[in-house]
């Protein structure tokens, strides 16, 4: 088996992550109310009832959003690729 590229996996997770939380904000700057429609249908379809509010849009929130989300997945995808190398090695 190949082996993985520890960064280049954490950086592929971060960037991933951070992507996906980037959509998220931009959506809620767009249409805060379409948003929370999009949230209280994907629990209605897990069955599940909670009293989950988007909040408006704040520049500062979002960026700290992307940025933290960007760390957590390059963390985990780093440690993920590690434990890969080990798990493989022959």
């Amino acid at each position: 088996m190949a082996k993985l590229e520890a960064k280049k996996v954490g950086l592929v997770f971060g960037c991933f992550l951070a992507l996906f939380h980037l959509v998220w904000s931009i959506a809620i700057l767009i249409t805060q109310s379409g948003v929370q429609w999009f949230m209280d249908w994907i629990l209605g379809l897990h069955r599940i009832a909670m009293g989950f509010q988007v909040l408006p849009f704040h520049l500062m929130s979002a960026v700290l959003l992307v940025v933290v989300t960007f760390i957590v997945g390059y963390i985990i995808g780093y440690i993920f690729a590690e434990l890969w190398n080990w798990q493989t090695k022959k």
